[in-house]
């Protein structure tokens, strides 16, 4: 029952009141793990130590120095510790460290003494190495403390020094039994407190993260207005222009050459279709009548007609918000476009449900893989989402085709 767990196991994998052989496993198995605690925070300690010495030479180059090999390895020990914690407690103990991506020494330890995450690891550092060691220590000192003082006397030929040893045994086992869980789940609860984003942390990076959208957004949507203005001045516009003065001309010519007349008035009819055409792509391009008439899921069935490869569309949707499901159907059409154009596969799928709270949508492809989401059409794509609050993630290794998943949380309408 306990030993068929994955390793670390969640502390729910078997309850704290288990008894019997289940019961000595999991008290076992934590003690182990707090014993490895322990010798993480000796190493901790010690961390800690010399950054606090490297501070105040921070301005010389030994300082520096120090500090650039010792907070990267504080950042690896709480990055454990994040992912045990995480594990045992069954809950996310997210980093949000300061993106330091193409910056120069310099600059990145600059980002680092800004950033909340680097100051929590070296608090982290402290805790582990005094409190946190002493939590983590007690347990396998409750296990092995009377044993281990049973055969010093046995060794050292002290029948008294054994005999008190022995009447500890009973005690300290009881305690080891009681006490274990509570102290490895108070041991992960501050490490989940220390490590992770506090309540305050969370809503603004949130906050900062709405507005990163909504100026993305904001910024799209001008853009959008402007290329409307451009095809509409480029387009429809001009050709009703030219049927406009096709007409004024045939006016002047209907009574002096009517053969010119009618040429001018059929060619001003060819041009306002022409214009009617362009508006009706243009209208597509906003809000596809599709999407209007018969929602996302016909409107997904419709893309994926004129790709050259086979698509598979499997969707279970209900009708969303009109937004949602434009923005929806924009992504999608960039994803299958992105895979007729790039992806060289010989076949495609569309997948995709909503449970009532989130539209979860994935489209893939057995393709060649190597696609980045940081750039070209997948980045517009995650813009669009955000706009919504909605996540893109891609999973593309190369020579193993192309996942897109994307999630908007959104209300049926």
């Amino acid at each position: 029952m306990g030993t068929s767990q994955a390793w670390p196991a969640p502390l729910t994998a078997v309850p704290a009141t288990a008894v019997g052989r289940a019961g000595v496993l999991e008290r076992l198995r934590l003690t182990a793990l707090s014993a490895g605690h322990a010798v993480a925070g000796i190493a901790a300690l010690v961390l800690a130590l010399l950054m606090t010495g490297a501070f105040p030479a921070l301005l010389s180059l030994t300082g520096f120095l120090m500090l650039w090999l010792l907070v990267p390895l504080a950042a690896r020990l709480a990055r454990a510790h994040r992912a045990v914690a995480a594990r045992l407690l069954d809950e996310p103990v997210a980093a949000g460290y300061a993106d330091t991506t193409g910056s120069n020494p310099i600059t990145t330890m600059m980002v680092w003494v800004r950033d909340p995450a680097r100051w929590r690891d070296f608090a982290f550092c402290w805790f582990s190495g005094t409190g946190g060691l002493l939590m983590s220590l007690l347990p396998a000192l409750l296990l092995a403390g009377p044993p281990v003082h049973i055969v010093i006397g046995a060794a050292q030929g002290s029948l008294l020094w054994t005999a008190a040893a022995c009447l500890l045994v009973g005690p300290s086992l009881l305690g080891w039994w009681f006490v274990t869980v509570p102290m490895v789940r108070a041991r992960l609860r501050t490490d989940q407190a220390i490590l992770g984003h506090s309540r305050s942390e969370q809503l603004r990076r949130r906050v900062d993260q709405v507005v990163e959208s909504r100026t993305a957004t904001v910024d799209h949507n001008a853009a959008e207005l402007r290329r409307i203005e451009r095809d509409l001045h480029d387009g429809a516009q001009a050709r009703i222009a030219a049927a406009g003065m096709n007409v004024g001309l045939a006016e002047k010519l209907v009574y002096t050459d009517p053969d010119s007349a009618v040429e001018l008035l059929r060619e001003a009819r060819q041009t306002t279709v022409s214009a009617l055409e362009d508006l009706r792509t243009l209208v597509r391009g906003i809000h596809p009548p599709v999407l209007a008439d018969r929602g996302l899921a016909w409107g997904v069935e419709a893309l994926a007609i004129p790709i050259p490869i086979p698509v598979t569309v499997a969707l279970r949707l209900p009708r969303l918000a009109a937004p949602v499901e434009s923005a929806a159907y924009f992504a999608v059409a960039e994803c299958l476009a992105n895979v007729a154009k790039h992806a060289r596969a010989s076949r495609a799928w569309v997948v995709g449900e909503h449970d009532g709270e989130t539209l979860r949508l994935t489209v893939g492809d057995d393709g060649r893989g190597g696609a980045d989401p940081r750039g070209g059409g997948l980045a517009g794509v995650a813009r669009r989402l955000a706009a919504f609050d909605g996540t893109m993630s891609v999973t593309s290794p190369a020579g193993g085709g192309t996942e897109v998943r994307m999630e908007v949380r959104c209300q049926t309408r």
